[in-house]
């Protein structure tokens, strides 16, 4: 369903699991900047009332998220450390269109944002389906169908306002991008690492 080239081997569940913490620290800042990323869609296209209207639910219910594992790290009486960077998500910005017109760079930012949502939620995925912590496989089986809907709204909103453009091909762009991208990343304790 989501298209992406590459799976996540399932061992960098074992890395994960070694330092939960750190792993919850990462994807609560994770959603932070899903909130942050749908408020700047906003901003730079106000124009489009359907999409600011989408995109006030995402950034409402990434913030929710981000909540929800704040309460799970101090639950765990860790603490919420600094704001992580994601070289996974710099990488996939650098590849965003530059030049071009406003739809333009709404459709590749729209895109930006699907492929993000498509490998979180295959991350999720296969956290639920490997992680011991029953806790934690429950709460990642349950953001995973959270992520799959965002995913599909992104890209729904790239296709609807890109007909006029091959999305299609652009996205195909993405996927073969992202792909030889995740070859360097699976070997720390975060979402996208």
């Amino acid at each position: 369903m989501l298209g992406l080239k590459l799976s996540t081997d399932p061992r960098w569940v074992d890395i994960a699991e070694g330092n939960i913490e750190e792993l919850l620290t990462d994807h609560a800042w994770c959603e932070q900047k899903a909130a942050s990323n749908a408020i700047s869609i906003i901003t730079m296209h106000s124009e489009y009332e359907d999409i600011v209207t989408k995109m006030l639910d995402v950034a409402q219910e990434e913030l929710a998220h981000f909540q929800m594992v704040h309460e799970i790290i101090k639950n765990r009486g860790f603490t919420l450390g600094r704001e992580r960077k994601d070289n996974y998500v710099n990488e996939l910005f650098r590849f965003l269109k530059k030049d071009g017109s406003r739809l333009d760079a709404l459709i590749d930012r729209l895109l930006f944002a699907a492929m993000i949502e498509a490998r979180s939620c295959e991350r999720f995925k296969v956290l639920s389906e490997n992680i011991k912590d029953e806790e934690l496989a429950n709460f990642y089986r349950e953001l995973m169908i959270s992520e799959a809907g965002h995913y599909t709204l992104f890209l729904n909103f790239a296709r609807k306002y890109g007909k006029e453009k091959n999305v299609e091909e652009r996205w195909k762009e993405w996927l073969v991008f992202e792909d030889e991208l995740i070859k360097k990343y699976g070997n720390k304790e975060t979402i996208h690492g």
